[in-house]
């Protein structure tokens, strides 16, 4: 797999210049490139504790993104997934310690405990006044003597860094970290492996499933599990949480591993309040990437117990660049549609014909989801099949609802539903392509001239002709045909759909903005769907 790096040995290093150059000032680095590698705050005067905390790479925004007043003052980085060496650690520890002191707050992984101990160790024999904590926050392998360090630790860089900001010596931030620590309980799910740059992919999680408890570096997990949809997995996480957390209120962080969209963690977001957990949570922290994974498609979460003062030492402002507050729970109130949006439904009546062309119709555009998608991949977004399949899910689901015994009702209320339930602009014109075909109706027209009427309409609103490769070349043909019978007019559907194939320019949709090479030999999917419900239908 590429990645928009130059050179794998210079990738951490790179990575540490653009995130000072993007710190708009805050943050700086000392000397020592390519082994000694600590980012620093710009503004630090060694009046209060100092906060050092760092780890392997890979983990971003983690660690240098935390430096910042109110959390870090330095960070010091290891290669990828490699900690850091003694004299690193050494050298962010002089360079930040005055005689306020210093507090290691370190992951529980045995390089760490080893590199940041001994340099403790060192820094004490400087005469300089040393702590260190441990965090070991992961609860996948709850028997395990040491567990890891995980997304937990940012809690404790909050609270501990709040904490010397108000300028508590170093005895006190100790125990509060250590309180913090022992409230604290986190563990992440991911569909797949992360990849580390110049090394080859390890593919040990089988499509359908998903991994529960595995670490930040890769490292597997405690068990692979069923995988279904985000609720699920949500559950699965929330319930090695549930045991130990008590009644009390707890911060929850959501934490994307790295490859997860904006979208999936919002989904994950709406699971998290409406897990079995949501009545002991009062405040959240994210959803955001915080502790990644590199590309790790997975999230976790953690949960800390709230003790005096956390809640506002969570929520203060941090000079920070990746932290991004947390926030207390709250339940929106939902309110109602302005005036003049809310829809008149027609009145419900039943056809049993009627219902049954349409069932059929819808089944015919579930059936084919997986294909459209894959044959708009080649020209669009790949989301026709998903499309057409969730607006046929809702006419479903409609349906009792639907006037399916005056076709003049039921041609406005398809553009109604669809207008509501089918995104995208394919939803739009179709919506159009059933209201005016409903006008076109009343005033007397046969149903194949009210559904040519309504083809006029979305073509003159939506701009396309037949010959612009878009659904209007299967349709236009097809309802020309139809007074022929519905074999002809699918024959027809077939033949306008198959002849988009041949052509290397797209006049109108998404397509036109694709270029011809990975246009042509493809048939253009919303013209396949019109030809696929015409052929069905005549199997019928």
């Amino acid at each position: 797999m590429a990645h928009f790096i130059n050179a794998k040995a210079d990738a951490v290093t790179d990575a540490i210049d653009g995130t000072i150059a993007a710190s708009g000032g805050i943050l700086t680095r000392l000397d020592g490139y390519p082994h000694i590698k600590v980012v620093m705050r710009a503004d630090w005067d060694r009046g209060r504790v100092a906060l050092v905390s760092g780890g392997g790479s890979g983990h971003e925004p983690a660690h240098a993104g935390f430096v910042g007043r109110g959390m870090l003052t330095a960070a010091v980085c290891g290669d990828i997934f490699a900690s850091p060496s003694v004299d690193a650690v050494l050298a962010g520890i002089l360079a930040v310690t005055g005689d306020a002191g210093c507090l290691l707050i370190v992951k529980n992984y045995t390089g760490d405990r080893l590199n940041f101990g001994l340099a403790a160790e060192r820094a004490r024999a400087f005469g300089r006044k040393v702590a260190m904590v441990i965090v070991d926050d992961d609860v996948a392998l709850p028997h395990l003597a040491q567990a890891r360090g995980v997304a937990g630790t940012l809690l404790v860089h909050k609270i501990a860094g709040a904490l010397a900001e108000e300028g508590v010596d170093l005895n006190a931030i100790e125990a509060e970290a250590n309180r913090v620590i022992a409230a604290t309980r986190s563990i992440g799910m991911s569909l797949d492996t992360c990849t580390i740059p110049g090394s080859p992919k390890e593919d040990r999680i089988p499509p359908g499933k998903a991994e529960l408890g595995l670490g930040i570096h890769g490292e597997a997990g405690v068990e692979q599990v069923a995988y279904s949809d985000a609720a699920t997995a949500m559950a699965a996480v929330t319930a090695k949480l549930a045991d130990g957390m008590g009644d009390s209120d707890h911060v929850a962080l959501l934490n994307n591993l790295g490859g997860l969209s904006d979208l999936e963690m919002a989904v994950l977001s709406r699971e998290l309040m409406r897990s079995d957990l949501a009545g002991r949570l009062s405040m959240l922290v994210g959803p955001a990437a915080l502790m990644t994974s590199l590309d790790m498609r997975g999230f976790s979460v953690t949960v800390m117990a709230l003790g005096d003062g956390d809640a506002d030492r969570l929520a203060t402002g941090t000079g920070t660049s990746a932290w991004p507050g947390a926030k207390p729970m709250a339940t929106a109130d939902v309110l109602p549609l302005p005036d003049g949006l809310t829809p008149i439904k027609p009145l419900a009546s039943d056809h049993a014909p009627t219902r049954a062309f349409l069932i059929r119709c819808c089944e015919i555009l579930l059936a084919s989801e997986a294909d459209l998608n894959a044959l708009d991949a080649k020209s669009g977004d790949g989301d026709t099949g998903s499309t057409l399949a969730h607006a046929a899910r809702a006419l479903m689901g409609a349906m009792d609802t639907l006037p399916l015994s005056d076709h003049t009702q039921l041609f406005r209320a398809l553009g109604q539903e669809l207008s509501q339930t089918m995104g995208g602009s394919s939803g739009v014109l179709l919506a159009i392509f059933f209201a005016a075909a409903g006008d076109a109706a009343s005033s007397g027209m046969t149903t194949r001239d009210a559904l040519r009427a309504g083809l006029a309409r979305m073509q003159q609103i939506g701009g396309a002709e037949i010959g612009d490769r878009t659904m209007v070349d299967a349709l236009a043909p097809a309802l020309d045909a139809l007074d022929d019978g519905l074999t002809r007019a699918a024959a027809a559907a077939r033949a306008g759909a198959d002849g988009t194939a041949a052509m290397a320019r797209a006049n109108a949709g998404r397509a036109a903005y694709v270029n011809a090479a990975q246009l042509e030999g493809h048939v253009d999917p919303g013209a396949e769907a019109v030809a696929r419900l015409f052929e069905r239908m005549v199997d019928v």
